[in-house]
């Protein structure tokens, strides 16, 4: 273990010698999602810095207290990338709570998960072990892939310390195109387009004020071949790149108009995953989503206490939904299971925290 590890490791077996509860903490920028953020704090930004990172190889290696910003501006100074574009949703976020938030950006539905790209992870469990899954390259990913499994993990299995992740070159041409359409054409149009060899990457659609017809936006990314010919093909008004970049900042990070403007009514943000063939869904009392990921993500601004009607419509679809974001002053609930999954996490949580210390409730209630 390295010095920093060593301290986080003697206060993990203080607390777990207690069974005083740990509220694990790398910037706070996604402190506003999931359950309860009960605990003694336990800051991780003593867990940073670069360990190792070969660009011909596709790899970098760094503590997981290492700022993401740090991290992007590195691989961008080698034509690099993360492609699945971890929101930032503030300063200072860092590469452990990416990964165990296990959240992507707009490009999600076209280059996968951000659990594809954890190749290797150490972690610090409940016993005040230092464990290491994976490594760095992709062949060492064998048997049970542990270290995937603390993607989206919310931090509630261990301290992640390090992690060894997978990078890409960034793509040699990029394009948005927009179309003017309603919210059934612009399903129906990403569903026909998805079944052809176009380099589709990322998309969205919202309505317009007060009117049925909405714009669909559409990010071609790859060969540039491929992206003009792709371009001839489809059509469409050709967003400059400027205003492109900043739209889908904007929606990786929630600081498009959709969410700003829900927040400042005082309404929860709600996020639904349905399948993409999914209809649109009829939901009484609410305003049209904003649709990313080929319409597999859906989210909508829901009022307090109002989102039953919106639950059973995405259940009927073959999905599920959930509260994002709440409201100011208050707190989403933490997932409640089946009790098969509900099995599995209890088994995971006792194998690598049977004191129950790490982030209790954060991710599903009762563990």
């Amino acid at each position: 273990m390295t010095p920093a590890q060593s301290q986080i490791a003697e206060r993990v077996r203080a607390a777990a010698a207690q069974k005083r509860p740990l509220r694990l903490r790398g910037a706070g920028t996604k402190d506003f999602h999931g359950g309860p953020l009960d605990g003694e704090l336990l800051t991780l930004d003593t867990l940073a810095g670069l360990t190792s990172y070969e660009p011909s190889e596709l790899v970098v290696t760094v503590q997981a207290g290492t700022p993401l910003a740090e991290l992007e501006a590195l691989l961008q100074a080698h034509g690099q990338c993360l492609p699945f574009e971890p929101p930032h949703f503030g300063e200072g976020g860092t590469v452990g709570g990416m990964v165990s938030a296990g959240l992507a950006g707009p490009a999600r539905a076209s280059v996968g998960l951000v659990r594809d790209y954890v190749l290797g992870a150490s972690l610090i469990n409940g016993r005040g072990e230092l464990l290491t899954f994976g490594g760095q390259v992709m062949k060492n990913v064998a048997g049970y892939d542990v270290s995937r499994v603390l993607a989206g993990a919310w931090g509630t299995l261990g301290v992640i310390a390090e992690l060894s992740l997978k990078v890409l070159p960034v793509a040699p041409a990029e394009v948005t195109r927009v179309f003017d359409c309603s919210q059934a054409e612009a399903l129906r149009l990403l569903n026909a387009w998805g079944g052809q060899p176009l380099p589709l990457n990322a998309s969205v659609w919202q309505a317009g004020p007060g009117a049925a017809v909405g714009r669909l936006h559409l990010r071609l990314r790859g060969a540039i071949a491929a992206v003009q010919a792709a371009g001839r093909q489809l059509g469409g008004e050709v967003l400059p790149p400027d205003a492109a970049d900043a739209l889908w900042r904007s929606l990786r990070d929630q600081r498009h108009a959709f969410f700003t403007d829900a927040a400042a009514q005082g309404l929860d943000l709600w996020r639904a995953s349905v399948p993409q063939t999914a209809p649109v869904l009829a939901a009484a009392g609410l305003a049209a989503p904003l649709i990313e990921w080929h319409g597999a993500q859906r989210w909508y601004a829901v009022p307090s206490g109002g989102a039953a009607d919106l639950t059973e419509a995405v259940r009927a679809a073959g999905g599920w939904a959930a509260a994002f974001r709440p409201a100011a002053g208050r707190r989403a609930e933490p997932a409640s299971l089946p009790p098969a999954l509900m099995g599995i996490h209890r088994a995971l949580k006792a194998a690598f925290d049977p004191a129950g210390i790490f982030n209790p409730g954060r991710l599903v209630a009762g563990l």
